[in-house]
């Protein structure tokens, strides 16, 4: 990153945190409400939103102030979603998110691109991605970002059924100028939409509520709540053209619990499982919250079962000489085995 583009994503930073912190004062709003209000403010010709008196006219002239020095239209789209995700992470510290809400980190989005990159390449002139819990938008945005970087156009869908994350993801994709579509819904029911090439989601782990909604999926449970990160597999693979790829991030135990036999029961009557790779466990505070990485590929359109399924450790993101060598073998078996 050159020192411009730092300037740049820091003065954006600082721009959009004078603006939340004026506006919680002013609304007693946590700092997410705050940064959605003021990434709505900006895209609305700069010009702050008023309603009641509320904020008052003396807040609404500092506003307006701040405002008129935003510059988006000459930044690069990854600077200025770099600087929301500043904002995201003191979000994050500030309001105490719950782990489903917390964004994905950096270095587990380019890993996550990395590996798109490498299987669509050669196979498609554009990609269609898919995100059904896209939450604020940042993994999603990471992809896409990637993606164009290496000139393969991109449009994408992202479906998330909490109003202030999609609002979040609304702002930061239309800052970034983003080809995105994004759907306020609970994603386990039907969506409207064609199908992609690569469903690519950091899944929320926990229990989907709605028994009677989920009878009809081969993952539900036979008794009681059934996991609601199954049920997003399952309906992705329903989303993605025969031969598309589904890339989630899922608990490292994945494959250890009662409900393992339907998931897998799933997988291999609608897929094949191409990978697990393992996250460094530096990533994570404790052995239940580490995640891993879950690969598989719709059946249909001449795809098969790789020969050797790719299980690995993924090393630590600080060794560059591991990573390297890392990166060196996922592109061998892809070569050997997509």
């Amino acid at each position: 990153m050159n020192l411009l583009s730092q300037k740049e994503i820091e003065q954006l930073f600082n721009q959009l945190d004078t603006s939340v912190q004026l506006l919680q004062k002013e609304l007693d709003v946590s700092y997410l409400e705050a940064l959605s209000e003021t990434g709505e403010n900006i895209l609305s010709n700069k010009i702050p939103h008023q309603i009641d008196g509320f904020p008052s006219d003396d807040i609404v002239g500092k506003l307006t102030q701040l405002y008129k020095e935003v510059s988006i239209e000459d930044m690069e789209p990854e600077d200025i979603r770099k600087a929301i995700q500043l904002a995201l992470l003191k979000a994050s510290k500030t309001d105490a998110l719950q782990p489903n809400h917390q964004m994905t980190p950096d270095a587990i989005g380019f890993i996550l691109n990395y590996l798109i990159e490498k299987l669509i390449s050669g196979k498609i002139e554009g990609v269609r991605l898919l995100d059904p819990a896209v939450g604020m938008g940042n993994l999603l945005s990471t992809v896409y970002n990637g993606l164009v970087s290496k000139n393969i156009p991109v449009e994408a869908e992202g479906v998330d059924n909490d109003d202030l994350l999609l609002t979040l993801a609304s702002v930061s994709t239309t800052m970034q100028r983003q080809n995105v579509t994004l759907t306020h819904q609970d994603a386990i029911q039907d969506l409207l939409m064609d199908p992609v090439d690569v469903v690519v989601s950091d899944l929320p782990v926990g229990y989907y509520p709605l028994d009677e909604k989920v009878s009809k999926f081969k993952t539900a449970a036979k008794e009681g709540h059934s996991y609601a990160h199954h049920l997003l597999i399952e309906q992705s693979v329903h989303y993605l053209k025969d031969g598309g790829f589904g890339i989630f991030l899922v608990p490292a135990q994945l494959f250890e619990t009662e409900e393992t036999p339907g998931l897998l029961k799933m997988i291999q009557e609608k897929a094949f499982l191409q990978g697990m790779l393992n996250l460094p466990n530096e990533l994570f505070k404790t052995k239940n919250s580490r995640k891993s990485i879950l690969l598989i590929q719709k059946k249909g359109n001449d795809a098969k079962q790789a020969k050797q399924v790719l299980l690995a450790q993924i090393p630590d993101f600080k060794n560059q000489k591991a990573m390297l060598q890392f990166m060196q073998e996922v592109d061998s078996w892809k070569k050997e085995n997509i």
